[in-house]
């Protein structure tokens, strides 16, 4: 296992790998990140022709174009496979899952990182101030066990509903809660108030928030993955619109191009460097065509 260091700017990179060698060896080639929902997945589910097009022309001029997301692996691989991407590595559960690519293996693809942590205080915590909230708890091999309703589509086929008293059992990559009685900023300020320490969280679009292990997000997994890839932080894209997008964003934009979607809320935006047009006005084909 290599040993991972802190850099300035918070992220984690890997030390193997350090920056001045992959300056001085790297061939030019962009790493781009790009987030699934509402950036090259319309809210519909569908990936518009102009988006598709782009992304394999910027594929095929050799650039690693990967996604980072906060679905689960058996979201995530269908979507690489609509999108005819083979990337190295891919990057799920907003960070606590990091694929690397392998051909021997059903799915192309294996662990290659994996952060978990006990869900049973946050959930109990949480559980306090969302009695009707439903809760779900990811696993590393993207297993999801739930209470409450959540729609077939959310979690997808790898799920099984139990008692709320046995999600505090298992180690969890992320704590999904979902309370639909709420809206977005009554919900905020309820998860605001309950000062979650230990963990790092994100609120979605609706009423959704997503918890990961400590100091886990998109950013410190694109991190990993550009260290092991041997490509500067000034070749660095990042394409997202959300909340759980933003240390990303902040990651990419520190020394390459952090790129906010045009329906991304403001506080996606500030954080960004760069801006292209929404999701339903190919956002993503306008902005590879800068490539």
């Amino acid at each position: 296992m290599t040993s991972d260091s802190t850099t300035s700017d918070g992220t984690t990179s890997d030390s193997s790998v350090p920056e001045s060698t992959a300056s001085a060896s790297h061939d030019g080639r962009l790493l781009i990140a790009l987030d699934i929902d509402g950036t090259v997945l319309r809210e519909d589910g569908v990936i518009s022709d102009h988006v598709h097009a782009e992304v394999r022309r910027v594929r095929d001029l050799g650039h690693e174009v990967m996604l980072a997301t906060g679905r689960s692996v058996s979201m995530t691989l269908p979507v690489l496979d609509r999108l005819e991407l083979t990337p190295g590595f891919v990057v799920c559960s907003n960070g606590a899952i990091t694929l690397k690519r392998d051909e021997s293996e059903p799915t192309n693809y294996v662990h290659h990182h994996v952060e978990t942590f006990n869900p049973a205080r946050v959930l109990t915590t949480i559980r306090g101030s969302l009695e009707k909230a439903s809760y779900a708890v990811e696993d590393a091999d993207g297993f999801y066990r739930y209470t409450g309703y959540f729609p077939d589509t959310t979690l997808g086929a790898l799920s099984e509903k139990v008692e709320f008293e046995q999600l505090l059992t298992y180690e969890a990559t992320r704590v999904v809660v979902v309370s639909p009685e709420h809206d977005m900023e009554e919900f905020l300020t309820i998860v605001e108030q309950m000062g979650l320490h230990r963990v790092s969280y994100n609120v979605g679009w609706t009423a959704w928030l997503d918890i990961a292990p400590d100091g886990v997000n998109k950013a410190t997994a694109m991190e990993r993955v550009r260290a092991s890839l041997g490509i500067p932080r000034t070749h660095v894209m990042a394409v997202g619109d959300g909340r759980n997008d933003i240390d990303m964003l902040e990651w990419a934009s520190l020394r390459g191009r952090g790129v906010a979607m045009g329906q991304a809320p403001d506080v996606v935006r500030e954080v960004a460097n760069e801006h292209t047009s929404s999701d339903w006005d190919d956002g993503v084909a306008k902005l590879f065509r800068s490539i």
